[in-house]
């Protein structure tokens, strides 16, 4: 049964004697959506209600006009003919298959007139040309998962839900990983819903946000302004940060560098492999943006803006948080309550931010 609507459109209401979940969303019907809190907020119960894994949860689940869960209408499409990729922490290989094996597994549940995603294309896009005579037994931690999204991905899902799946990989193993992800964010017009915990993966991979906590929805909205929201968790502490989007304006490779316009003017970025024209993600962190109240000269800093500022919260005991307006981007910064009493900051006040670590992502 179809409904008329585009998009992810569920409800879901689980209780059990320790945990309750409750959540109702309407997502984006493509891109990847981060489902973001902290252990035991519900994350993988949800992913597993949508799945049809948990047959406690009762509810309302629409995937793009397809209706796969409707109590009231009693209709309820069963787990292995939900048309839906699964990606969970460990990759889960057969270890007794080569990888070419493994990956014919996943296509063969799918009939030849259904088949949207060729073996040819997923085997491209997760770069595992040269892995496909391998066992699973001789392969990284990182290769293990580039498999399993493959397979996952020759199974033409119309919905991709990923549960950590880089969580028991080191940091030169995400660094590894991290561009596979991309190309299929890029390339691939398949909803993928990734459960993490991780800020540095849904800064860098995520369009949408969902935060929970106690299995209740806190936040749903695009990545950058829940980021950046003082009344929610992830725009506090040391990890917190703003996203932008850019375009790369001017080329300097005497210094490595590249200049990319955004609309708080134009910011300075070690990117050795940039091209003109070329959009890029920024995320720019709150612990490395100062404040001025006169705009400095002699500096090492290169990248100083004009801003506005737009909002103040105590962060951690003697720092506080303040949100800033560059011509309609958002930026955080960090400082010393001491700071911002003895420059008497304050929402509305035009001061200079002085960005001092910008990182490209992707």
């Amino acid at each position: 049964m179809r409904s008329v609507n585009a998009g992810l459109e569920m409800s879901f209401r689980r209780v059990l004697a320790d945990f309750s979940l409750t959540v109702t969303l309407v997502l984006p019907g493509r891109g990847v959506t981060a489902i973001f809190g902290p252990s035991g907020s519900g994350k993988t119960s949800l992913l597993r209600s949508i799945a049809g894994l948990e047959r406690e949860s009762r509810g309302h689940l629409v995937v793009n006009g397809e209706v796969w869960q409707d109590d009231v209408k009693g209709i309820l499409i069963p787990t292995h003919q939900r048309p839906l990729g699964f990606v969970f922490q460990e990759a889960n290989l057969f270890e007794h298959l080569n990888v070419r094996r493994n990956l014919d597994f996943g296509l063969r549940r799918v009939p030849v007139s259904e088949r949207r995603v060729s073996l040819d294309q997923a085997i491209e896009l997760l770069g595992i040309e040269g892995l496909l005579q391998r066992q699973p037994g001789t392969l990284s931690g990182g290769e293990r998962q580039r498999v399993a999204i493959a397979r996952a991905l020759a199974t033409s899902p119309r919905l991709l839900l990923m549960d950590e799946p880089l969580a028991s990989l080191d940091m030169s193993r995400k660094a590894e990983i991290f561009p596979y992800l991309e190309r299929l964010h890029a390339q691939l017009d398949i909803p993928v819903l990734y459960v993490s915990h991780a800020p540095d993966e849904v800064a860098r991979l995520a369009d949408h946000l969902v935060l929970l906590d106690a299995g209740r929805v806190t936040a749903a909205g695009p990545t950058r302004e829940l980021m950046t929201r003082l009344n929610l968790p992830l725009a506090h502490g040391d990890s917190a940060a703003a996203l932008i989007d850019a375009t790369v304006a001017q080329l300097e490779p005497a210094y490595h560098l590249s200049y990319a316009d955004f609309s708080g003017g134009r910011i300075s970025l070690l990117n050795q492999s940039a091209k003109l024209g070329q959009r890029v993600r920024v995320r720019i962190q709150a612990r490395d943006v100062s404040l001025t109240l006169l705009q400095q000269e002699g500096t090492s800093v290169l990248n100083i803006f004009p801003v506005t500022i737009t909002g103040l919260s105590d962060d951690s005991p003697g720092q506080v948080m303040l949100s800033l307006d560059a011509g309609g981007s958002t930026l955080l910064a960090r400082i010393t309550q001491k700071s911002a009493e003895a420059l008497q900051l304050r929402p509305g006040r035009r001061v200079y931010a002085q960005v001092k670590g910008v990182a490209v992502l992707g």
